[in-house]
């Protein structure tokens, strides 16, 4: 979740400990670390989008067999590892540096954002074993298991639109800091708003975007899908 520094001010913490400043050389592995688990698990999302796709649309009962045996496979051995990674590095890389957890807004968003997407991967994981169970012992037809087959699909839609803009979030970290990170620093808002006139459409849509996908989440995590 993070890129850069920012200066240590050496203010205390309330919400969150004090950070211990790495290393340059710590850091830089530490960065490595997440960029590769975050944008691994990225990829292996869209591989399972491209299977659970296969699985819904294809009429060859071997292909659907090997779709849904390959997302279980795929789930375990790479997206569950890769989530988990990508969000302890985070932790590490917040915590390790001067970003802090709570004192940037971009920050805090793709913390929720990461967490709920990763809690609900792994409550998922049992409808994925489910299909992947018959399609082991039976032919699955174009009927069988169809609202849960789609419903595969649609989750996988969903987590990748969430790691999008999580990536996106990492990019652009809008919005600036927030009033804890402000008065934890001793900064006047009107240092950090100064600038952010041109960037104001850009800050109000991906808000809408974090928003809309954080609601989405916590719909599905709550079964009101």
């Amino acid at each position: 979740m993070v890129t850069r520094p920012l200066r240590d001010t050496g203010a205390a913490f309330f919400f969150e400990p004090r950070p211990l400043l790495m290393t340059s050389r710590v850091r830089k592995l530490a960065l490595t670390t997440h960029v590769t688990s975050s944008v691994g698990w990225l990829g292996a999302v869209g591989a399972f989008l491209a299977l659970a796709v296969a699985g819904v649309t294809s009429e060859d009962p071997q292909l659907v067999r090997a779709a849904y045996l390959s997302m279980e496979l795929t789930t375990w051995a790479v997206i569950v590892p890769l989530s988990l990674a990508a969000l302890l590095t985070g932790l590490v890389q917040a915590l390790g540096t001067t970003w802090g957890l709570f004192r940037h807004y971009w920050v805090v968003a793709k913390l929720a954002v990461t967490v709920l997407a990763t809690i609900i991967l792994l409550l998922h994981t049992q409808p994925i074993g489910r299909v992947a169970a018959v399609a082991a012992v039976d032919v699955l037809s174009t009927a069988d298991l169809r609202a849960l087959r789609i419903q595969l699909v649609a989750d996988a839609g969903a987590a990748l639109m969430a790691l999008l803009v999580a990536t996106t979030l990492s990019v652009y970290k809008p919005w600036g800091m927030t009033a804890y990170g402000r008065r934890r620093d001793g900064l006047m808002m009107s240092i950090e708003t100064a600038s952010s006139g041109s960037r104001f459409g850009t800050r109000l849509w991906l808000l809408g975007v974090v928003v809309v996908v954080v609601l989405f989440l916590l719909l599905h995590l709550t079964g009101a899908h």
